[in-house]
């Protein structure tokens, strides 16, 4: 189900004679499965470390400190979510995901959202005093934007287009970067089928993921099954959302997927799952784009355009408002 790897180097250099191979890897994976691992990312080991630490240290804070950072509105989609506050689901309606939130449970998780600054009325949640905490998530949000802008340039040559195509779709960084916490639960936690995070799939145009050693993450097979996207050291996690699934037409698949906790080590005599951590960069169309068929994916014997053109951030709104 994996698509494999693909390195980020001939993107990132923009080679004109490996540029156009590595594009077509890049392409060939999210139209086979939606997902696959970048290799030789430009963000530092030591970035990614200190991400994760200071991620570890917001979560240990008191309760009290992390709600009075509480996420607010769908639009602004910043800010603390405890345990159980979001349903991830398919559901496209608060009716439809809070019958699955009655059938198999809250999500067993909490997260941290930040966006990108000095946008009109939706400012960041900032923990009071911590200067070196928004330094640092800052710095990470900015890197994963000029990464989206490089994927996009890679994407946009591989369907033929202007390689700037996505440019002007992706200049202010309407992106979300979520620090995500699963915490130590005991082993029966996840009797009747519970699970970390329930099937779904992402909201925009691609999702970098960053996790670490535990694993959990499950990729759907068209069969029904599922596969486990096996943590690879020094590798990003990527997968197409559903606003580039859109885009494409449907070429690309915006494929489902779920986290699920991994089995305790065979003769470990545990009563308690330790903790996950893994921070996502869900990257978007710029929020007041509107997304429709790309040239070349309907026109003649492609069959027309499978969805009605629709506004970037509308669509996350309504996403978003479904799952909280």
């Amino acid at each position: 189900m994996m698509s494999g790897l693909v390195s980020l180097a001939p993107l990132l250099e923009f080679d004109p004679s490996a540029t156009p191979s590595a594009a077509q890897s890049l392409l060939s994976a999210l139209k086979s499965s939606g997902f696959l691992y970048l290799t030789d990312s430009p963000i530092s080991p030591s970035l990614l470390s200190h991400v994760y630490n200071l991620s570890a240290e917001f979560f240990a804070r008191p309760s009290e400190e992390k709600d009075a950072l509480a996420w607010t509105t769908p639009r602004a989609n910043r800010g603390y979510s405890g345990m159980g506050m979001e349903k991830t689901s398919l559901g496209m309606s608060k009716e439809e995901v809070e019958k699955e939130r009655g059938g198999e449970g809250d999500d067993q998780k909490e997260s941290f959202e930040i966006g990108r600054e000095n946008e009109d009325g939706q400012p960041n949640r900032w923990p009071e005093g911590d200067t070196e905490f928004r330094k640092t998530t800052m710095d990470f949000f900015e890197q994963c934007k000029q990464l989206h802008a490089v994927v996009m340039k890679g994407i946009a040559l591989a369907l033929n287009l202007d390689p700037e195509f996505f440019a002007d779709f992706v200049r202010q960084g309407d992106n979300t970067l979520r620090l995500l916490h699963y915490p130590s639960v005991p082993a029966g936690a996840f009797a009747n089928g519970r699970v970390r995070a329930g099937l779904h799939s992402d909201y925009g145009s691609i999702t970098l993921l960053f996790q670490d050693s535990r694993g959990g993450l499950q990729v759907e097979r068209e069969d029904g099954g599922f596969v486990d996207v096996t943590p690879i050291e020094g590798t990003i996690v990527m997968n197409a959302g559903d606003l580039l699934s859109r885009w494409s037409n449907g070429l690309i698949h915006s494929t489902r997927h779920r986290v699920v906790e991994p089995p305790l080590k065979m003769g470990k005599d545990e009563e308690w799952y330790p903790p996950r951590y893994s921070v996502a960069y869900f990257c978007n169309p710029d929020f007041d784009r509107t997304i429709e068929a790309l040239p070349g994916t309907w026109e003649d014997s492609k069959g027309g355009k499978k969805w009605k053109p629709i506004n970037s951030g509308d669509y996350l709104e309504q996403r978003l408002s479904a799952t909280y």
